[in-house]
Parts: structure tokens; sequence; C-alpha cells
């Protein structure tokens, strides 16, 4: 898997798909890697050229230990887009990358054909939660938090569907450096953009999971209030890691939306 330098950190990437077709960009959760698409790519191929990366501290893709923000996060997806000569793009994120995608799409209009925004959130208190989180991970390392976090992320039924799928997760998570993770966190914790999500102009797609205590379909709602060309979707029996538990179904829905936007952009 190739790696590019973007502001002196290294990120690994994958772009797959025919030159010459609409670009996809994903963005992956908190705890996550690109991985976490593998089911859901396929729905795309041949239609799409899609670009998945490891967030910096996730995976392959290095970090520094100093805080950032979501903005920060978000100058790292510009930047591989203007590194590989992407100039627009479906942008598609996952909780915390479903807050990146909402700060690209917020500063930079132009550079999103579309937005779907999956689990996620504009705003998520409390501050002091996510740097206990933090200290936690720096003290103890990702194993520490992983059953937490797993029982969060799917349905009771998915874990006794696909123990599989669980035990891959498992192990990247437990495998992310406990700085990236906690220096994202800490983005996290500062992160409100709802003042900022009138700017986005992008068709936007808002997936929540019904079942998703992290971030429960009321912040989708609040999400698609305060943007102008937003749906929502409320997905039934899937929790927070929905592209995962629902990819089959999620992919469809995506493919369809971006049909669309495509044929208006």
């Amino acid at each position: 898997m190739p790696q590019i330098t973007i502001g002196g950190i290294g990120f690994y990437y994958l772009l797959e798909g025919p030159e010459g077709a609409p670009a996809v960009a994903f963005s992956n959760s908190l705890g996550a890697t690109l991985e976490m698409w593998d089911a859901l790519v396929p729905a795309l191929t041949g239609r799409y050229r899609t670009l998945r990366y490891d967030t910096r501290g996730h995976g392959g893709s290095e970090t520094r230990d100093q805080p950032i923000t979501v903005t920060d996060l978000a100058g790292d997806l510009a930047g591989l887009l203007d590194a590989l000569g992407i100039g627009r793009a479906h942008l598609v994120g996952l909780s915390l990358g479903g807050m990146t995608v909402q700060a690209l799409a917020s500063a930079e209009p132009e550079r999103a054909l579309s937005a779907t925004l999956m689990a996620t959130a504009a705003h998520m208190p409390s501050p002091q939660s996510w740097d206990e989180r933090a200290a936690t991970v720096r003290a103890q390392g990702l194993a520490a938090v992983v059953e937490a976090t797993l029982g969060r992320w799917f349905t009771p039924g998915f874990a006794q569907r696909d123990p599989a799928a669980i035990q891959a997760i498992r192990e990247r998570f437990v495998a992310c450096d406990p700085a990236g993770y906690a220096v994202c966190c800490g983005a996290i914790g500062c992160m409100d953009l709802r003042p900022a999500l009138s700017a986005i102009t992008a068709p936007t797609l808002v997936i929540a999971g019904r079942d998703d205590p992290s971030t429960p379909p009321a912040m989708a709602e609040e999400i698609c209030a305060g943007i102008a060309q937003a749906e929502l979707l409320v997905l039934p029996h899937a929790a927070h890691l929905l592209a995962v538990e629902r990819a089959e179904a999620v992919g469809g829905y995506l493919r369809a939306f971006l049909d669309r936007a495509s044929r208006d952009a």
C-alpha cells in the first residue's frame, strides 16, 4: 500500500477504480482503519474512483503527539486530495471521518461533489469525557477501552453472526497508536461544527443507526437541520459502525445517492 507525506506526516492510502471516474474519498472512524470500508467499496466498483486512507495515528499513517483539531484532520484530507491530483470528490466519512468531512465541506465547499455523513455528530460533549478516554489510552493502551467500544459499535446480533469481522476490527483497534488515538480524542472534545453547517452547499446524505448509542439519530437530525441540501436515513438493526454491520444496505444507498449527485453536479 503506498504512502504519501502531507505536512510532514506520512499517510497510507489506497486509490482504486477507473481513471477519469468521479472520485469518492472515504475517511475512517476513530480507532478504525481504511479496511473498515472493505465490504462497502464493492458497491461502487466500476463507477467511481475510490480513495481510502488511514487517519493520522491510525493504521499505517503516522502522527505527531501534539494537540490537533478537526480542522487539522480536514487539512490532511485536503492535502491528500491535492497530492493525488483530485480536485473535487464525493466525501464520505463515518464518526470521526464524518466530522472531518463536515469540516472540509464547510471550509472549502467547492471541493465537495457531495457529502455523506455516517454515524457522526457536529458536536459531542463533554470535553472532560474525551480527555479522560485519552488519558486512559495513554496509560493503558487501546486494549483498556476496546470491549466497551465494540459494545457501542455493533449490535449484539451482529457480534453473534460474524465473530470473524468483530475480531478483525478488534485487532486493528488495539494496534492503533495510543498517542494518535488520544490526540484525535482531543480534537473531538473541542469540536463544535454546528455554526459551520450552513456553509455546506453540496448535496448531503446523513445516515444514522437506529441502535447507535454513540451518535444517536438525534445528532443526525441536528446536522440535517443545519444543511440546506441534506437528507436523513435512519438505518434499522445498526449501531455505530454501520458501514461494517450493514455494509450491503449502506453500499446500495450510497451508490444511489452518489449516482444522483453525479448527475446533478
